[in-house]
């Protein structure tokens, strides 16, 4: 049992306050990590808003990147010293991971979301009453307890403090664009809502040649950013007619959808031209459906939920440590820091479109 610092969320809405914590030791199959600096994802949010009602008080933070501080008898992949992103958990071996598709386990879940470890014993020791391992991590904290699958090992000159948001924004973006879509070069790509996990897709689709590149969005500062990170075409959807203007271009042959709203869900969908695709990145709200007009729909379209890029983390994270080593990737300029006890300030500006994607530093 160690002493550590954490972030928790006890209201809706928040704020987060930093709590003093008791984090068990590891298991067989588990490890412990020196956090660095953790991502902060929509994910967070929804349940600070409790749009996903996880119930509160939780320890969040799934975007971590750290040391290896500890592991337990059964983990060798990783030794105590190695920088380390974290991920998703996933079980392993049912239907799904067998069939190296682990971001649908069938136990997905009940591994991430259950607030203790899965046989229900808790993450945090002590008097509290507080959930962790979100994500078999919970790293808004000095320290994390996680899984042995969802530790990955990273290359040692990378700028281990930047690297945390592979582990889930850049990897769901990313990964849904090289992993799944796969588009051909020179297929038409438009990406709705330029936040983290969008405008990752979009960096992916310029690697791969897609032309031209497009990006809706209602924040100037975001679809300034889309064109730096090679957005052709820019659309802003608060002064604009978005329908009017695909429709212009005659439709896409891929719609990134990756606002979470479903009447941007709608409009992505039925921009598709002939057997054009709609990927669904975001994270839609409870009891709100998405529509469309079936007549209306573009023949041989494909509509595609995408979750966690179809990625499997211990391969794909380092692939795309290297894609942004290269410069291929550069999701830094997506990024601001923040440290521990400015928490608050990040989730606001997330919220706001201030920042795209807040990383919370938390040691050297």
């Amino acid at each position: 049992m160690r002493q550590i610092q954490a972030a928790v969320v006890r209201d809706i809405g928040g704020p987060f306050a930093i709590e003093t914590l008791q984090l068990d030791d590891p298991r067989d199959d588990e490890v412990i990590v020196r956090i660095v600096a953790t991502g902060m994802c929509h994910s967070d949010i929804v349940v600070v808003k409790q749009e996903f009602p996880l119930p509160l008080p939780w320890v969040l933070g799934h975007e971590g990147a750290g040391i290896v501080e500890q592991v337990g008898a059964g983990v060798t992949h990783v030794v105590p010293g190695d920088p380390v992103v974290l991920s998703f958990d996933s079980c392993g071996h049912c239907p799904t991971c067998t069939d190296a598709h682990s971001a649908y386990c069938g136990d997905f879940m009940r591994l991430n979301f259950a607030g203790v470890r899965s046989d229900g014993t808790p993450i945090f020791g002590g008097e509290t009453d507080v959930k962790g391992g979100f994500f078999y991590q919970s790293s808004f904290a000095t320290f994390a307890l996680a899984h042995a699958r969802n530790v990955v090992k990273v290359r040692a000159d990378a700028p281990l403090d930047l690297l945390g948001p592979l582990g889930c924004g850049v990897q769901t973006g990313a990964g849904a664009v090289l992993n799944v879509l796969r588009p051909k070069p020179g297929s038409s790509f438009c990406l709705f809502g330029a936040g983290a996990v969008g405008l990752s897709g979009l960096m992916a689709a310029k690697l791969l040649g897609c032309d031209p590149i497009i990006a809706v969005d209602k924040v100037a500062s975001r679809l300034e950013l889309a064109r730096t990170l090679g957005a052709t075409i820019t659309i802003d959807a608060g002064s604009e007619d978005v329908a009017a203007r695909l429709a212009e271009l005659g439709g896409v042959d891929l719609a990134f959808e990756a606002s979470g709203v479903p009447a941007v869900a709608h409009l992505a969908i039925q921009s598709l031209r002939t057997l054009g695709t709609c990927a669904l990145v975001g994270v839609y709200p409870a009891a709100r459906p998405i529509a469309f007009d079936l007549s209306g729909l573009a023949p041989g379209a494909t509509i595609r939920q995408i979750v966690e890029g179809d990625a499997d983390p211990q391969i794909f994270i380092p692939e795309l440590v290297d894609h942004f080593m290269a410069g291929n990737l550069p999701f830094d300029r997506m990024a601001r820091f923040y440290p521990l006890d400015a928490i608050n300030d990040a989730m606001a500006d997330s919220s706001s479109g201030a920042t795209v994607k807040p990383i919370i530093r938390i040691s050297e």
